[in-house]
């Protein structure tokens, strides 16, 4: 049973630009057995526009539960992305496009029966107060954490360094480890990757003309340029094609380092711990050792030891 009343947990944020080892990070972490490594959440839970709003645990569940458009738009062109883990034998393994917005890489990375640990959850979020969205959003990794009889948990998005500014502003106590890599080989990785075709595609869109193509208004007028790349209009051959000029995303990761770098600055983070991809490859049990530390494990160089074999192999 979970220890719903164990005391405050240990909270941490991996902040990256995405496609620079945090997903390898993230399962490495998922093997310490105290530790919730949760993946892809607070992208997933993204935009975060939404951060201001105040809802009741009930309206907070019904966002859990409803479909991520961008992910939904993956699928239906026959894209998914690769990170998803949902089982084929799912409830909603034949409508993926329609699968809870949780359930597909969050729910799905922590165990092999996500649809039951979904329900399980159900009557703790519905419980929640009302309140902002980011204080629902840490009630819900807290809640996701002890029904696991976790001690902490670690929580990592690819892409995560273009909302680092909410972050840090929302989670003031949280522990903050910035992982970088050399833009070069980040933005190479992302023009293969639709998801972060998606991202480039929206960024620029709100560059050029104020729009981000998932978030069009009923009312707003949109350019005969960007129309065909609306949800219900993209084909993935005009995704793919976003991926042949390799600079877009230079830039893409040029922007989000400025995102997350002025965030860390404004913010201060008490605890933060600066990781590059390179240093990883090149030393895993020494890095690997002192992110057990930060982080609080409990035998950071045990742990350490039993996974850096899986950076070499990578």
């Amino acid at each position: 049973m979970p220890d719903l009343d164990r005391p405050d947990l240990d909270r941490s944020i991996i902040i990256s630009n995405g496609r620079c080892g945090s997903t390898l990070l993230s399962d490495l972490i998922h093997e310490e057995p105290e530790t919730l490594s949760a993946q892809e959440f607070f992208m997933t839970m993204a935009p975060w526009s939404r951060s201001m709003e105040v809802l009741t645990g009930a309206e907070y569940w019904d966002v859990l539960s409803s479909p991520k458009e961008e992910i939904s738009t993956l699928f239906r062109i026959g894209l998914p992305p690769k990170e998803v883990r949902y089982p084929d034998t799912g409830k909603w393994a034949s409508e993926r496009e329609n699968m809870p917005r949780i359930l597909g890489i969050t729910l799905a990375k922590l165990t092999d029966d996500p649809d039951a640990l979904f329900e399980k959850l159900a009557d703790g979020v519905k419980a929640f107060p009302r309140q902002s969205v980011a204080a629902q959003h840490q009630d819900f990794l807290d809640l996701l954490a002890r029904t696991l009889n976790r001690s902490r948990w670690v929580e990592r998005s690819g892409g995560s360094s273009q909302v680092a500014p909410f972050l840090l502003a929302n989670y003031p106590g949280a522990r903050i480890v910035y992982l970088e890599r050399n833009w070069a080989d980040s933005a190479k990785s992302m023009s293969k990757h639709p998801s972060f075709q998606l991202v480039q595609l929206r960024v620029e869109a709100l560059s050029r003309w104020g729009i981000d193509p998932f978030r069009v208004r009923p009312d707003q007028e949109v350019p005969d340029e960007l129309a065909p790349y609306l949800p219900g209009r993209i084909t993935p051959e005009l995704l793919q094609a976003r991926g042949q000029d390799a600079s877009k995303y230079v830039h893409l990761c040029a922007f989000m380092s400025a995102q997350a770098q002025q965030a860390v600055d404004d913010a201060k983070p008490e605890h933060l711990l600066l990781m590059t991809y390179e240093d990883l490859v090149l030393d895993p049990v020494g890095q690997l050792t002192n992110l057990g530390e930060f982080l609080q494990f409990d035998d950071p160089a045990g742990w350490a030891d039993g996974v850096a074999h899986k950076v070499r192999t990578t």
